[in-house]
């Protein structure tokens, strides 16, 4: 019995130890930082039936159906009646997919003073489902409209809205989003689409590039894999991809 308590007393004095150089280590973000971390989380609502979609989405009832995975979906008759435009705002607004995510993202400094590999995930533990996807990919002509209307009206891209231009590989999109990212320049997740865009689709100038070497070379690591924001990459990026478009063209 005494053995036991000793060992447990010695596992808490370890932890301990631990979780006090963790916060050792631990250093604030700056405000600019934290804000601009804000900035890139924000996602867009699409006005279509805008109202209607929230009611019905906060009455939808989640169900565990594997473990820790579930759905979250609208019922089929209600789904049905609602307009294209109506839906495409459902699907935009509400990931029907949930699964329990405990690792928790670290702070990340100086978050903008850089160019990421990849996005942070739209919606948390939530995520659209496969249906969802091949919604978006069924009616791609229609969706890049839509979403271009609502770019063009709140002079941003949503996060919500950059997944779905990488999932639905929009590289007819890139000459737009450069004109939105070069009207304020600050969206560097913008930056970040035109990378995975040529990623992707395996646009050999990229792949060879010390861009792509730095961000992806290692998958598991890419989720925090950044370039420096500077004139130099931001430029690259930007004519690459021009360069991607009009090859593809």
């Amino acid at each position: 019995m005494k053995k036991t308590l000793f060992l447990l007393l010695l596992n808490a004095l370890a932890c301990g130890s631990v979780r006090a150089q963790a916060n050792d280590d631990y250093k604030e973000a700056s405000k600019e930082s934290e804000a601009y971390h804000e900035y890139r989380m924000v996602l867009t609502e699409p006005p279509f039936g805008l109202q209607k979609i929230n009611g019905l989405c906060a009455k939808i009832k989640a169900v565990d159906t594997d473990g820790d995975e579930g759905t979250a979906i609208l019922d089929p008759k209600k789904y049905s009646a609602l307009s294209f435009r109506e839906k495409f705002t459902y699907h935009m607004i509400h990931p029907e997919s949930f699964s329990q995510n405990c690792d928790a993202m670290p702070t990340i400094q100086d978050e903008q003073k850089k160019i990421f590999g990849q996005l942070p995930d739209a919606f948390g533990d939530e995520n659209w489902s496969d249906r969802q996807h091949k919604f978006f990919i069924a009616h791609k002509d229609s969706v890049i409209a839509l979403m271009q209307y609502c770019i063009t009206k709140d002079k941003r891209v949503g996060l919500n809205f950059k997944h779905a231009i990488v999932d639905i590989n929009a590289k007819e999109m890139i000459p737009f989003l450069i004109s939105i990212y070069n009207e304020q320049k600050k969206d560097h997740d913008i930056l970040t689409v035109l990378m995975l865009l040529m990623k992707n689709n395996a646009y050999q100038p990229f792949m060879v590039s010390a861009s792509n070497k730095k961000l992806y070379a290692d998958p598991d690591d890419s989720y925090k894999s950044y370039l420096n924001f500077n004139v130099e990459n931001e430029e690259l990026i930007i004519k690459r991809a021009l360069d991607f478009y009009s090859g593809g063209k």
